[in-house]
């Protein structure tokens, strides 16, 4: 294993095949970092365009369509004290009679929220808009936005997601957690952006607390194990993330991708897998603000058996 320290110097605002910035074997651990969603560095310099751009793409040695990368998110360290995020809930997650009552901005501005992070005490504290008592709040850092080049060519915004990850704002992908994406293109050429402070479920309001990050991951390879969505691991769980609009349809590519997993690599049949699921299975909103929603099907660890084929 071999461990890299990489300084980007451009960014990406779509999942597609570029030039890769570094070449790594799987087992290979990279250091980097990420800007916010509006392109602001650590030391609040926008050095690239809004929209959620991305750090690499990351080329790995053997990856080719068919194949499944695998990445370990290490660690996610916010690396500036200033976040920043929405105010108002976005108008699709309330009662459209309730839409005009939100707190509209006046015509042509878009009012923000100011946080102070403090990665030491692991706290955001609110500093603009000012509320009765304050508002402090546990840090969670995340990426919201990661995954590899889709197939066929396509260049994919990071505004949404899909097979191929990208922007599904689930606020488990923390440190510690490990995902799995479907490659489509050789070298499967990872892209990683979008960090987090914190952030509710669904990301609501339209953003977490966004903010700059440093950010280390090691990339492994499985070797003709396909997918068709991606999936992840906690020391807990097992998970697995569908990314389309309608919600329906996103719970329908995460439950079918959990069955899969359950059938063809823990050995259920068909009955056990779907029985299990019926009864023990958990759900998490990963976001229901982007062009893509995103549904997370959860399982516990306790309920699988012990060997698989992975």
């Amino acid at each position: 294993m071999t461990i890299h320290t990489f300084t980007p110097t451009h960014y990406f605002s779509v999942l597609a095949v570029a030039p890769p910035v570094l070449t790594l074997a799987p087992g290979d651990t990279v250091r980097t970092t990420t800007v916010d969603a509006h392109g602001f560095d650590a030391i609040r310099r926008q050095v690239t365009p809004p929209g959620n751009p991305m750090t690499g793409p990351f080329f790995v040695e053997g990856a080719e369509p068919g194949d499944t990368l695998v990445v370990h998110l290490d660690a996610i360290v916010p690396n500036r004290t200033y976040g920043w995020g929405n105010t108002m809930l976005a108008p699709n997650v309330v009662d459209p009679e309730f839409v005009r009552e939100l707190p509209w901005p006046p015509p042509g501005e878009r009012r923000r929220s100011h946080w102070h992070v403090d990665v030491a005490a692991g706290a955001a504290t609110l500093v603009e808009p000012e509320v009765p008592g304050g508002m402090v709040l546990p840090l969670a850092p995340m990426l919201g936005c990661f995954g590899v080049a889709p197939a066929g060519g396509e260049a994919i915004s990071t505004a949404t997601s899909g097979p191929q990850g990208g922007n599904m704002d689930y606020r488990g992908f923390t440190a510690g957690v490990t995902v799995y994406f479907p490659v489509f293109v050789p070298g499967a050429l990872f892209f990683l952006g979008d960090g987090h402070a914190l952030q509710g479920a669904g990301e609501i309001a339209g953003t977490g607390v966004e903010i700059s990050c440093d950010v280390q991951f090691t990339l492994d390879l499985q070797k003709r194990r396909r997918l068709n969505w991606p999936r992840g691991e906690t020391a807990t769980h097992i998970f697995t993330a569908g990314n389309a609009r309608p919600l329906d349809q996103a719970l329908q590519h995460a439950t079918t991708e959990m069955a899969r997993w359950l059938q063809e690599e823990y050995g259920l049949t068909p009955i056990h897998a779907q029985t299990l699921l019926g009864q023990a299975v958990d759900y998490e909103i990963g976001n229901v603000f982007d062009p893509a929603y995103t549904v997370i099907c959860k399982l516990a660890k306790r309920w699988l058996p012990l060997e698989t084929d992975v």
